[in-house]
């Protein structure tokens, strides 16, 4: 952790010391910095989810619905650092579309789980 703080404070100060002779190159450092820091997270994230996919093996859960929840959680994450990058560059109203697209396409995936889920509510209800 103290690794990617360390990165993303050095890149904060370059930018901002860059940032006023080419905001064009400070916007890029910024961009490149997160872009670094996602790719020296990804060993982690295999790990988590090697992990989870493990756990799910062991409980006798139905890894299609783990595959759709890993998805949804991919494309919040996604959203959120598209999101972030499109604000840094000044613009709010583009982020707020992508963060708007990202709902949506968890809202489309997260249909078959809720329909399951409600499914095993009404066998559980008696008639």
């Amino acid at each position: 952790m103290l690794q990617i703080i360390g990165i993303a404070f050095v890149a904060t100060f370059l930018a901002l010391i860059v940032k006023e002779q080419k905001p064009n190159f400070a916007f890029l450092i910024i961009v490149f910095t997160g872009c670094a820091v996602f790719l020296f997270l990804v060993d982690q994230i295999a790990a988590i989810i090697s992990m989870i996919e493990k756990l799910a093996i062991n409980a006798n859960v139905n890894l299609i619905y783990l595959e759709t929840i890993l998805k949804i959680i991919g494309i919040a994450y996604i959203a959120e650092f598209a999101s972030q990058i499109t604000k840094d560059a000044g613009q709010g109203s583009m982020a707020a579309k992508i963060e708007l697209g990202g709902k949506i396409l968890i809202l489309a995936m997260a249909i078959p789980i809720i329909t399951v889920l409600i499914e095993t509510i009404v066998e559980l209800i008696p008639s």
